[in-house]
This record gives structure tokens, C-alpha cells and sequence, in this order.
């Protein structure tokens, strides 16, 4: 049985995120099951890298599934653009190793989130970015944004239920890039909690206004407390860039 490799792009505003559901047929995991099911004339189960949460985009979603068509690579890609919806587009096709998954062998992510820091609003950018129209501090936001890199238990970062599964990640770096009135957070990291970059900008964000200080976040990741944080940004800022592979 062959292993296929795909990487994918969508924008999520009219979709319930990636993981298919039973309540709904907006779903891209579910948008893409239905398709490849269709075109190998078997039922395909797809693996995603990640779940993006409702309304939140992709540059460069990876996902692989198993299949025992002798379609070619190029044949499915040609497919799937042809039948996909317009906001969905399959980028790459290709074969991969039997051991290959895409969520289970990922090393690192990299997310970006946009902030037109305006009053004005941007036409262009309205499903790709929030509008704060307060003034921002950089230099206070970079500061508190060093303390959040490294290894920590994000406990206080994430909407996900008490469970067994462990809190702690390791954020690679956090970079504020200003183009104009465009702000773009870029997050890298070993992996990201339910939420997590949501609730680590609205916490940023407060500290940009002056509603928090810099120095308050290491006291914040002490406390394990969802309750302490920021609060939790919408889901349109936010964008999958890239999936790393060890």
C-alpha cells in the first residue's frame, strides 16, 4: 500500500477546522476525505500534522494517507485542484516512506498571527488579521516575548481540559515584525497546546497596551492558571506556516 504526502493550503474562515466532524461537512480534513475517497474509489482516512482550530488558514499543512491506487502523484494533484474547493489548494504530491506520519514525525512548528495596528481598517486583510487600534509597545511586547522562549509548562497558555497529557513545550523564538500598520507575530516551537499562540497574544497584546507589564510573565508561567492569562485572540490571525521534520 502506498503512503502519500501531501502539502496543503486553505483558508479557514468558512470551515470548522481541519478535524472532520460529525456535525458538519465544513471541515478541510473532512472537504479532503470525501475528494481522495472519490478518486482512489476507496475510503481514504487522512492524517493532518496538526488540528487547526475553526477559521484559523495554512500556508503549509502536511498531511499523508494510505491508498492502493496507481494513480500518479501528478494525476491526484491535477485531481484534487480540479475538485477542491477554491479555498483549498494541494501545493505538492508525493510518495513517502511506509513509516511516514505526518503529525507523529513533525519536529517543530512555525505560526504567524496579524495585527493591523490601526484605526483605519484594511479591507485586504480583514479575514487575515485583527484590528487592534490602540498604540503598541514594541520594545515592552519583545521583552515579555523573550520570557516566554525556551522550554515551559504553558500550562496557564491553553483551553485544553485537565488531563494526563503534559503542558510543556518549547518555544524556539517569538519575532514581532512591523510593516507599517501590519504587525506579524511569528511563533517557532517543538509544538503548540489548544490555543495556546491565541492566549499567548492576547496576553502580549496587554502588555503592548500597558495593561500588564514585561516582568509579570515569568509569574505567570509559575501559576499554572489559565484564569491569569490573556485573553483568547480570534481565530482569523492566525496562520500555519510550515510543519519541520527532524
Amino acid at each position: 500500500m502506498r503512503n502519500i504526502r501531501l502539502l496543503l493550503q486553505y483558508e479557514g474562515t468558512r470551515y470548522q477546522g481541519w478535524q472532520r466532524q460529525q456535525s458538519t461537512d465544513h471541515t478541510i480534513q473532512g472537504k479532503l476525505e470525501t475528494l481522495l475517497s472519490k478518486m482512489c474509489k476507496e475510503t481514504i482516512e487522512i492524517q493532518g500534522s496538526g488540528r487547526t482550530d475553526a477559521g484559523v488558514h495554512a500556508l503549509g499543512q502536511v498531511a499523508n494517507f494510505h491508498t492502493n491506487s496507481e494513480m500518479t502523484v501528478e494525476e491526484m494533484q491535477t485531481y484534487m485542484n480540479t475538485y477542491l474547493p477554491e479555498d483549498i489548494a494541494v501545493l505538492q504530491v508525493a510518495e513517502a516512506g511506509s513509516r511516514f506520519h505526518s503529525r507523529l514525525n513533525a519536529s517543530g512548528k512555525h505560526y504567524i498571527y496579524r495585527v493591523i495596528n490601526s484605526g483605519i481598517p484594511d479591507v485586504f486583510l480583514r479575514r487575515y488579521a485583527i484590528r487592534v487600534p490602540e498604540k503598541l509597545d514594541l520594545d515592552a511586547m519583545r521583552k515579555a516575548a523573550s520570557y516566554l522562549c525556551g522550554e515551559h509548562d504553558f500550562k496557564s497558555f491553553t483551553s485544553a481540559k485537565k488531563g494526563k497529557k503534559s503542558t510543556v513545550r518549547r518555544i524556539d523564538s517569538i519575532e514581532i515584525i512591523q510593516e507599517d500598520a501590519l504587525l506579524t507575530f511569528s511563533f517557532q516551537g517543538n509544538g503548540f497546546l489548544h490555543h495556546m499562540i491565541r492566549i499567548l497574544m492576547g496576553t502580549l497584546l496587554e502588555v503592548g497596551k500597558g495593561e500588564r507589564s514585561p516582568e509579570s510573565i515569568p509569574e505567570l508561567l509559575d501559576a499554572k492558571n489559565r484564569e491569569l492569562a490573556g485573553p483568547l485572540m480570534p481565530a482569523k490571525g492566525l496562520t500555519l506556516v510550515e510543519i519541520f521534520f527532524s
